[in-house]
């Protein structure tokens, strides 16, 4: 279709007409443009009086005509081939421009953002005449070449002022097949792992949120990033008084985050926070690579950590029950047909029918959740028959809580110093002589899931079972990463679950962890702010005798 992009309101029909036949132009391979074409373009967009663009293929095809800039005119990043950091994307742009001045930054940005092989800019000189015969001449007073480099300090460069001849000599394929070749030796020397996704962060201050909180919420991304297997390229951030209801951040810093899509060879933008599925739609179609938020990245990472039948369920509840909102808008395929006449007959579209069988898998794993709780329930029921008291390891997420089970009960649980590194709860006897009486007393510890600041509604809604280990213990064993910067906000976010919890907790005994890593300084405030707290080192096994000794006094003290 001879389809006319940009601003076309106002135009006559013989000059629609003009513009369209520029598609039935054809260029050779091997050149950036030819003086007939150039002049032809210089003429129709003088006779308009607005600047066109013409983007071309390697074959010298025209496969897309604008008026407008090449801001304005630009192809869509879903639109555009996706050959990867190395290769550019085969389509070069011819365009004029009203104005003799180098191209604006504007423009070269779109460029970029388009992975063009080049740019041509063409400035009009403001006259010029048809000859007798066909063609046009004089419509140009000179051009400018424009194209992208692989260098860490630059993205593009732009030539000094051309002359149209100069222009049409040009070697274009050299200049193409010499630049994929510099990028192709790039990406190599970046020794990408053609599985890992390539991410950028990006983070919103708000004029509510602290700096120095903002600042270990983006750190705190990062982990869970390369905790899901992804490598961190760069982390942006925009102050803003509240989010953009159409993409979050503003149209600038979009435009910044899809040219360092392109620069740096991203696959994947991740957001600091929810996102709505219209958010996600038009970001993904201004970018054109995919993104996705906080919520999907832990949800990445439980998939990842699931090993038993229970951990699995309740992910792939979490999982469905986050996508089920998003399924709108996800392509025209996914759309529905309307109605009226022309638009009824062949039954459900396939959003309907996606939509139904989620919404029955969700449904079926949810009875099975119940079951799960039920099952659960009948274990600890004999368990309370048995007079064995029990306490819950809580805590955030990497403070150590596995390491603590493994030390004090000789289990084999899986450890690791990463985010979320044990899903599935874990339940081990511990016996406890007290000293002063030689009283022994036996517990059952239970290590359960990882808290986070801001633990997703899908993800406590999905672990209802596991979560019930919490407040179905008769009391709890708060375990703290004391070598963290942020230790104490992630006392607070730990707390703030807990109270957020349908059923009270039991009785709490806090435990600071990894206090070899950390300085006097932060010893001493956290032994003053906290006196009755125990300090120990898991991975040292410092301090577990007398945290045996508290969890004694604190299962004694319950039963009483």
């Amino acid at each position: 279709m001879e389809t006319i992009h940009g601003n076309t309101q106002g135009l006559k029909s013989s000059q629609i007409k003009q513009i369209q036949r520029l598609y039935h132009q054809r260029l050779p391979g091997d050149r950036l443009t030819t003086p007939e074409f150039a002049q032809r373009l210089a003429a129709v967009s003088s006779d308009i009086e607005e600047p066109i663009c013409a983007y071309i293929n390697r074959r010298g095809q025209v496969i897309r005509v604008g008026v407008g800039s090449l801001r304005q005119t630009q192809i869509p990043p879903l639109e555009l081939p996706r050959y990867g950091a190395e290769r550019l994307s085969g389509i070069r742009c011819i365009a004029t421009q009203m104005d003799e001045t180098t191209p604006n930054n504007g423009c070269l940005t779109a460029m970029a953002m388009q992975r063009l092989d080049a740019y041509v800019s063409l400035a009009l000189s403001g006259g010029g005449f048809e000859r007798r015969g066909g063609g046009a001449t004089g419509y140009i007073s000179k051009g400018f070449l424009a194209h992208l480099v692989p260098h860490p300090e630059a993205t593009w460069t732009v030539s000094p002022p051309l002359s149209l001849d100069d222009l049409s000599e040009q070697d274009f394929l050299e200049l193409v097949e010499g630049l994929e070749e510099e990028f192709r030796r790039e990406y190599v020397a970046r020794q990408i792992h053609p599985s890992q996704d390539r991410a950028l962060i990006v983070g919103l201050l708000s004029d509510r949120t602290a700096t120095p909180a903002f600042n270990n919420t983006l750190l705190e991304l990062g982990r869970l990033v390369e905790t899901a297997g992804g490598e961190v390229l760069q982390t942006l951030h925009q102050k803003r008084g509240r989010a953009h209801p159409q993409t979050v951040v503003g149209e600038g810093k979009v435009q910044e985050i899809a040219l360092l899509t392109q620069t740096l060879g991203a696959t994947l933008v991740v957001f600091d926070r929810d996102l709505s599925p219209a958010q996600i739609r038009n970001l993904e179609q201004q970018i054109g690579v995919r993104v996705v938020d906080r919520t999907e990245v832990i949800l990445d990472i439980f998939a990842q950590r699931a090993q038993t039948r229970a951990g699995k369920l309740q992910v792939e509840l979490a999982q469905l029950e986050y996508m089920m909102p998003r399924l709108v808008g996800r392509g025209r395929a996914m759309s529905r047909l309307g109605g009226g006449i022309g638009t009824r007959g062949p039954g459900e579209t396939k959003l309907e029918t996606e939509r139904r069988a989620i919404q029955k898998r969700i449904t079926r794993l949810q009875r099975e959740v119940t079951q799960l709780q039920a099952h659960r329930s009948r274990l600890r029921q004999q368990r309370q028959h048995q007079d064995v008291p029990t306490v819950a390891l809580v805590g955030y997420t990497n403070a150590g809580k596995s390491t603590l089970l493994n030390a004090l009960t000789n289990a084999e649980v899986y450890t690791a110093d990463q985010l979320f590194a044990t899903l599935d709860p874990t339940s081990r006897r511990l016996a406890v002589t007290i000293a002063d009486t030689h009283e022994t007393l036996s517990m059952v510890l239970t290590d359960t899931v990882g808290f986070i600041h801001e633990l997703p509604a899908s993800l406590l809604d999905a672990f209802r079972a596991t979560l019930e280990e919490v407040t179905e213990a008769d009391s709890l064993l708060h375990v703290v990463d004391l070598s963290h910067p942020a230790w104490e906000s992630q006392i607070e976010s730990v707390t703030k679950i807990l109270s957020d919890m349908p059923i009270a907790c039991g009785p709490m005994l806090l435990a600071f962890n990894k206090v070899d890593q950390v300085d006097s300084e932060t010893l001493a405030l956290a032994k003053e702010t906290y006196p009755k707290a125990v300090f120990i080192s898991a991975s040292d096994r410092l301090g577990l005798e007398t945290l045996r000794q508290r969890l004694g006094q604190l299962v004694r003290f319950v039963a009483a």
